[in-house]
């Protein structure tokens, strides 16, 4: 899995483009393709996976960022983030909303653990492109991208882009912004 989604999983980091002063959570790491360079470039890394074993092997992996407080690996799903209100400034999910129960729930998730600006990039091979692998029904539910802007514009996201490395690449990187707070006079 991390060689065919090197692609994109490297695509979608250079979209968020970690700093310093950010603190990023990675939703579905899996295998942990992306992991040393979040780690290495970002002020925080959170980690969340439904795997038992890929949370295990991350927190072994990266035990030095783990003790010094850099890094945190949880068990979970997008529906329940274990993480508090307004805990991350980026959030990145590649090849994961496929295993979604749903979009809206795993989206208000994210909105919820982001900052006000924070953003969101949620990387995916569209539907038309999964319907022709013919991936089992009752593990996977091919989404659009169509599907996946309408469900962030649903949730409160704002300046919602879809990227593509090259006009004739299949799969997409989407991004979000949570608004911001407005300040009155």
């Amino acid at each position: 899995m991390n060689r065919r989604n090197a692609k994109i999983n490297a695509f979608a980091v250079r979209r968020l483009s970690p700093g310093k002063a950010d603190r990023v959570l990675e939703i579905g790491f899996g295998g942990g393709a992306t992991l040393p360079e979040l780690v290495g470039k970002a002020g925080f890394v959170a980690g969340l996976d439904r795997s038992r074993v890929m949370v295990a092997r991350a927190r072994s992996r990266f035990s030095e960022a783990v003790a010094s407080g850099r890094a945190v690996f949880r068990e979970g799903n997008v529906e329940a983030i274990p993480f508090g209100d307004s805990t991350f400034e980026k959030v990145m999910t590649v090849n994961t909303v496929y295993f979604w129960k749903s979009l809206d729930h795993g989206l208000a998730e994210i909105y919820r653990v982001l900052t006000p600006g924070g953003r969101v990039f949620v990387g995916l091979l569209p539907k038309e492109f999964m319907d022709r692998m013919g991936m089992p029904e009752d593990i996977f539910t091919p989404r659009t991208v169509g599907e996946i802007t309408g469900a962030l514009d649903n949730n409160g996201f704002d300046s919602v882009h879809v990227e593509r490395p090259e006009t004739d690449t299949a799969w997409a990187v989407i991004s979000a912004c949570r608004h911001s707070l407005q300040v009155e006079d």
